[in-house]
């Protein structure tokens, strides 16, 4: 939940016992109708204390909510994304990465903590658009959101301004001094609430603005905010909320605070306002301004900016605008003369944060990187212009690797596709930023088993980028490599062989003998000689592969792990058992501890293993071995991808191994038919499950 920075919460106790009467009446009513969810919605103008009060609920019931808060900005991003992040990051969920986004939501919401569960959704503006992702029919469950809009057919408390004795409580609460200077002119106290039209974030600003000008009279004050005339066009979405008494008192305030800031203090609220309306983390703030010293920073944040209530404290190190505070420094920044310096900074930072985001990050950087996606996602939408042409793509790669790696497909094939459009408008067709794209895109495919949608766009990227940088590049080299890796996928070996073969080729020549790329080029075609069965050719390729990793990335490295478990797996095919147990061993425990233990690497790191203590006799150490790997593969891959029909397969061939026909069949049945659908009918391993589903047939039938 976000912290609060009230000091003292007056005026809203009615308003507080009615909004959790309307959640238990809602409550009581998903018990005798059985067909919908305890939801209620804050709503009211801009000001008025939506959030705060919605907060102060949580604060109240927190020991009510057994089952946990879970506090969400729509505005942020997806709220589906954020509810599956928040799913998997404080409960430990994973949902099946091949479920679209809703399904994902859903299976979220199915095991959710047990106990009473409070959904916050701050700020709606669509409805619509967070209605597919709402908790099932449930009286557990219970959503509260905060909006500007009114929805029909959803349970709404209207929060109006404050009524004049509670604005007086709260401007007495903001300057505590004795003799109070509001009883001291307590009739211009009075009109002086009226004149911000009770509106609680205008007799914020104001009284913190009176707690600092001990000397300044009531009077003055209200003097001085009639005399403000502020253009108000950057609020003009909040015209039509019906109080612009209240909005105007509100806009002479903003202006006040305005001008008691120095100009590098207004220049920092600008800044603020080019992110966007989500959480800013203050490193990205600092490195936009890396000439400033940082402690000057925290001052005129904190002294200033936090002092005046012009920016809130969302957790450590996490501050945020108010949305109408957003909109007004956004109008302020127009006329500022470092509005393009600024605009420019911010893309720099969030392109080299982008720039920083692997294309399969593990949990640990995904967390890292959470609350700068809707940044980069806000340079990406409206920043654009501010990005050279060499940085261009990044603002759209960034967000996809994120989405990408947590097996958010759906998420981001968007970015991807958004980013080959873009790419194409402004750079032109033939560009190799657009080779780039299209070679990411059909990566994306290919991850997903989409084959034939993935090839047109590698061929593309390759023909693309010979015409652009030439025969002799380290790009042509990625992509040679690149439609190799698709053709053995599929079972392609002849058309596989020579572009695996020009790709090492390649590296050598422009990368030299040393380089991790040359070290995966050498394990890719050992890969593609193991599927031939050519294993005396395989094995010096994987032993200098793995060589090479450990030489050039150390011990501890994915691609070390990778190594040992290739020539395990090769030693395994020709018999060695005792030679590859060690290797399988030592992969699995490098993998659980650079990767932890749900990634899809350690699913087939058990499933060799397993495969090895099977064919070794160890029967009561394989199957278990077995059954996790097939859970993982299901639990990361979703139940179509082709690893999931490979560990069905090899349970299959376990049971049957052992006479438990009843329980391999089904397993076979299934893996024909992921392999069929998503390689061929053709396809090496299709051809593979079917003699193995047809063999287990002839045998029941020889038994009957």
């Amino acid at each position: 939940m976000p912290l609060t920075g009230v000091v003292e919460f007056v005026g809203r106790e009615v308003e507080l016992q009615n909004l959790d009467q309307l959640l238990q009446e809602n409550k009581q009513a998903i018990t005798e109708r059985s067909r919908s969810i305890a939801i209620a919605a804050i709503a009211g103008m801009g000001g008025v204390g939506k959030t705060e009060l919605a907060l102060q609920y949580a604060i109240q019931q927190r020991e009510t909510y057994t089952g946990g808060i879970c506090w969400l900005l729509p505005k942020s991003g997806g709220i589906g994304i954020q509810i599956v992040q928040f799913a998997r990051t404080h409960l430990d969920l994973k949902p099946p990465e091949d479920f679209d986004i809703i399904a994902q939501v859903q299976y979220c919401w199915r095991r959710w903590r047990e106990g009473e569960v409070l959904l916050v959704l701050d700020d709606v503006s669509d409805y619509e658009e967070i209605q597919p992702y709402l908790p099932p029919s449930s009286s557990r469950f219970k959503v509260l959101m905060t909006t500007r809009q009114y929805f029909g057919g959803v349970k709404q408390l209207s929060l109006e301004v404050l009524q004049p004795e509670a604005a007086l409580d709260l401007l007495k609460s903001l300057l505590p001094e004795t003799p109070s200077r509001v009883e001291r002119e307590l009739a211009v106290a009075n009109q002086l609430c009226e004149w911000l039209g009770y509106l609680p974030l205008g007799l914020e600003l104001v009284g913190r603005y009176l707690a600092r000008k001990r000397d300044l009279s009531l009077t003055e004050m209200l003097r001085r905010l009639k005399n403000k005339r502020l253009d108000e066009r950057s609020l003009s979405k909040s015209k039509s909320e019906g109080n612009m008494t209240a909005q105007r008192g509100v806009l002479a305030a903003f202006e006040l605070s305005w001008l008691e800031l120095e100009a590098e203090d207004q220049q920092l609220g600008c800044l603020l306002s080019l992110f966007a309306a989500a959480p800013i983390p203050w490193n990205l703030v600092e490195q936009c301004l890396p000439e400033e010293d940082e402690e000057d920073l925290e001052d005129i944040r904190d002294d200033k900016l936090l002092n005046l209530h012009l920016l809130q404290r969302k957790d450590e190190g996490v501050y945020q605008l108010h949305p109408l505070l957003r909109e007004f420094f956004q109008y302020k920044l127009t006329g500022l003369e470092q509005a393009e310096e600024f605009r420019r900074s911010l893309c720099r930072v969030m392109v080299a944060l982008a720039k920083d985001i692997p294309q399969d990050p593990i949990l640990e950087q995904i967390k890292n990187v959470t609350l700068c996606i809707p940044h980069l996602a806000e340079v990406a939408n409206n920043l654009i212009q501010y990005l050279s042409d060499d940085d261009l793509i990044w603002a759209f790669v960034g967000n996809a690797w994120f989405y990408n790696g947590q097996g958010l497909y759906d998420q981001a094939e968007p970015w991807f596709v958004q980013c080959l459009e873009v790419s194409k408008k402004r750079l032109g067709s033939e560009h190799p930023s657009v080779a780039t794209s299209l070679n990411n895109l059909a990566k994306l495919y290919e991850s997903q088993g989409k084959y034939s949608e993935a090839e047109p766009l590698y061929s593309q990227a390759l023909t693309l980028w010979r015409q652009l940088l030439g025969s002799e590049h380290p790009s042509v080299a990625t992509s040679l490599n690149n439609l190799a890796g698709l053709y053995k996928s599929q079972g392609r070996y002849s058309k596989a062989e020579p572009l695996y073969i020009q790709a090492l080729a390649l590296r050598r020549q422009l990368l030299g003998s040393e380089h991790p790329d040359v070290a995966t080029s050498l394990n890719n075609l050992a890969l593609l000689h193991k599927s031939q069965g050519r294993y005396s050719e395989a094995e010096p390729l994987y032993i200098q592969a793995l060589a090479l990793y450990h030489q050039l990335l150390g011990e501890e490295h994915p691609l070390v792990a990778l190594g040992l478990n290739n020539l395990a797996l090769l030693y395994y095919c020709q018999g060695k058992y005792s030679e590859a147990e060690p290797l399988f061993i030592q992969a699995l425990v490098l993998y659980r501890q650079l990767l932890g233990e749900e990634h899809p690497s350690v699913a087939t790191s058990l499933n060799n293993l397993a495969g090895l203590y099977y064919s070794q006799g160890k029967y009561s150490e394989a199957e278990p071995l077995f059954i996790q790997a097939l859970a993982l593969d299901h639990q990361l891959l979703g139940s179509e991808h082709p690893s999931v029909a490979t560990s069905l397969n090899n349970l299959a061939a376990f049971y049957e191994s052992q006479s438990r026909y009843s329980e391999a069949e089904p397993l076979y049945i299934q893996a024909l038919d992921i392999f069929e659908r998503r390689l061929g009918i053709n396809h090496p391993n299709t051809v593979t499950v079917r003699g193995n589903l047809a063999y287990l047939r002839d045998s029941l039938t020889s038994e009957q």
